[in-house]
């Protein structure tokens, strides 16, 4: 199948054979012709399927054809969850409708609203929005969705994860009863199939089975974390490491991923961070500084995880792990690229259990838990309710790090042995897994990591 099979207009088809494309993917290839023919349409996928064609490609094609319709506001709305992937969705409406006279634009959180202002005071056809700054507007009467012909949800499961319920059902209510819905989600729970039930009317139903995630050239590793403090020690043991050429080091807020990059860089570490309250180009001169050998250690929030192509990264280090399975996996790919291996290390403490079961199920498999000597965890991670038996923080016994026994280079002091209590406690390792990393406190180490 071609994408000229689809009678896309040919501004349409210019665009996507100067892109290099040709055959659509799976996901494509079943929803499009359904968006086409102006059914509601629920498409579960993965990302990385091509799913944002999937919706913006029928979206042009529904505003190369003239409306009757009067008014200024969109013709077409996409809400998503969060402003990076709000923006690849708008990069992708200007490169498929390069060849077209879309006027496009964004409404979004944390952004200027004198821009969004003048977009909104104009005539525009195609707007990408986050729930939560569109919702603003349209209380302050800002936005007018009397013309509005599709509306799309984008990775819905996780608007709803992020609590943005409540907008998409002001947001929606003030949209014609009429129009074409689509809604694209990477799961289908409970929550999900009722939103959808509020929002679709009859929808066609397509589902792309993801191949299971296979990341053979990635060793992945588990290090359990009592607390802030227990994390920053098991980082510093790892930057240790002689293998780390390059890192990225991930951190939930952006807030905490200034303070850390600040930290590493006064231990003497090369490090910068990388998050979305930094203008593009600051964001840009730091990852052009990264591929230059410039900056040894990123540390970044999660807008680092989806687009970032470094090669010659050795290691991913999650001090937090992510809200979203998904994300994970968009985390340690950062590693293993161009036909190399990579490490990726997973800090996990008591109230991330269960983000580290989420992970787990959705990789099909556990995490390897391993055990610095020195660094020990001072308490199991209990077992959460209804989880299946042994696995990572469920009972089982945890591996103990395969890597070789490297120390702190000219630090003073032994390296601690794991009290006996401790060995009871997470039962005696298997003799043939059993090779052990030491720690050595470093000279003037307290308590680092309470900045």
């Amino acid at each position: 199948m071609t994408f000229a099979e689809f009678n896309l207009s040919p501004s349409i088809l210019k665009a996507i054979s100067a892109c290099g494309y040709t055959s659509p993917t799976p996901i494509q290839a079943q929803a499009i012709p359904l968006a086409l023919a102006g059914h509601d349409l629920i498409g579960t996928a993965q990302t990385g399927t091509g799913k944002t064609a999937s919706f913006v490609l029928p979206a042009l094609q529904k505003l190369s054809m003239p409306t009757e319709l009067r008014g200024k506001g969109p013709r077409i709305l996409v809400l998503t969850p969060t402003r990076e992937l709000a923006n690849q969705v708008t990069e992708a409406v200007k490169t498929y409708g390069r060849f077209t006279k879309v006027r496009s634009g964004a409404i979004l959180g944390g952004m200027s609203y004198r821009e969004q202002l003048r977009l909104l005071s104009q005539p525009v056809d195609f707007i990408v929005a986050t729930p939560g700054r569109l919702v603003d507007h349209l209380e302050n009467r800002r936005i007018d969705f009397s013309r509005l012909e599709m509306l799309i949800l984008d990775e819905a499961d996780r608007m709803l994860d992020m609590g943005f319920s409540e907008d998409i059902d002001k947001i929606a209510a003030a949209t014609p009863q009429g129009r074409q819905t689509m809604m694209f989600t990477a799961t289908m729970d409970a929550t999900t199939a009722k939103l959808a039930g509020r929002m679709l009317r009859d929808p066609q139903r397509v589902e792309i089975t993801g191949n299971k995630v296979t990341l053979d050239v990635i060793e992945q590793r588990l290090h359990v974390a009592d607390n802030f403090q227990h994390k920053n020690r098991l980082l510093r043991h790892l930057l240790a490491d002689d293998e780390l050429s390059r890192a990225i080091i991930f951190s939930a807020t952006k807030k905490d991923a200034d303070a850390l990059a600040q930290d590493l860089h006064s231990q003497g570490h090369s490090a910068a961070a990388l998050h979305g309250d930094m203008t593009q180009g600051a964001r840009n001169r730091t990852i052009s500084d990264l591929r230059k050998g410039r900056v040894k250690l990123l540390v970044a929030t999660d807008v680092a995880a989806r687009g970032l192509d470094v090669n010659g990264i050795s290691h991913v280090i999650n001090f937090d792990l992510p809200r979203f399975a998904e994300d994970y996996v968009h985390r340690i790919g950062r590693t293993g690229r161009a036909g190399a291996s990579g490490t990726a290390i997973s800090f996990v403490s008591l109230n991330e259990l269960n983000y580290l079961d989420k992970i787990e199920r959705f990789i099909g498999q556990k995490l390897p838990r391993q055990v610095i000597v020195g660094l020990e965890p001072t308490r199991e991670l209990p077992r959460l309710p209804g989880s299946s038996k042994g696995g990572a923080g469920r009972g089982k016994k945890p591996a103990v790090s395969n890597a070789s026994n490297r120390a702190w280079k000219g630090e003073a002091g032994k390296s601690a042995a794991p009290t006996s209590d401790r060995r009871q406690k997470w039962g005696a390792p298997r003799p043939q897994r059993d090779v052990v990393v030491e720690y050595r406190r470093p000279a003037g180490e307290h308590q680092r990591g309470q900045s």
